[in-house]
């Protein structure tokens, strides 16, 4: 345990979990998506749901689909800044089977029309976990160099890919491969030591059969 754990967030309250957290996770979706986000669905499950209202986690969210920081003073005044920017949203409720009470699942769209849904929850101390990336089973927090490949399932891609990041000196410290059938869809995180370059990511999305290449460096936007 550190200070961190006990102490929480530097934040705007009332809640670690309710509303830090709210905050990364739109934080979480507007760096997975990248651009500025135009629209968005908002589904809550759990005590996101029962009591978010509450602790503000509605308006968390929105705030950090617009790039805030959980110690923003602006996240209250979240809803009419975003009408402000153009960015529209709805919220709903789900049931999400064996997740953290706190979660949600947000769909989002950015200005360029690319689209990303995201399950994610909240487990405490402004902490966040992503579970869901697209349909598929994730997990990641986008606390570490994060690299996301989403791709056809093919015979050798995980090599390709690990051989791109390993020839620029860079450490891998997890490796997780999901696909939906043999074949299909299939998304690879590579959690990293060291912050990834721009130049990576180009390499890896010249790969044939490669869709899309998202890079998480801890304090920058996505590109």
């Amino acid at each position: 345990m550190n200070v961190f754990d006990i102490l929480g967030p530097v934040m705007v309250g009332p809640s670690s979990s309710h509303t830090a957290g709210a905050v990364r996770i739109g934080q979480i979706v507007r760096r997975l998506v990248g651009g500025e986000i135009v629209r968005a669905k908002i589904l809550l499950a759990g005590s996101f749901a029962s009591t978010g209202a509450g602790h503000g986690t509605p308006r968390a969210i929105v705030a950090g689909l617009m790039g805030f920081m959980p110690d923003d003073e602006r996240i209250p005044r979240s809803f009419e800044l975003a009408a402000e920017r153009g960015l529209t949203f709805d919220f709903g409720t789900t049931v999400l089977r064996g997740a953290h009470p706190n979660s949600a699942v947000i769909t989002a769209e950015n200005d360029r029309g690319e689209r990303v849904e995201a399950g994610a929850s909240s487990p405490g101390g402004g902490r966040i976990r992503v579970f869901e990336l697209d349909g598929l089973p994730a997990s990641f927090s986008g606390e570490v160099p994060t690299l996301i490949v989403r791709s056809e399932d093919r015979p050798g891609y995980v090599s390709r890919v690990t051989g791109v990041i390993a020839a620029q000196g860079i450490n891998m410290s997890k490796l997780q491969v999901e696909r939906e059938a043999r074949g299909g869809r299939a998304v690879m995180v590579i959690e990293c030591d060291q912050r990834i370059p721009y130049k990576v990511k180009m390499a890896i999305t010249a790969i044939e059969g490669i869709s899309k290449v998202t890079r998480l460096n801890p304090g920058e936007e996505s590109k």
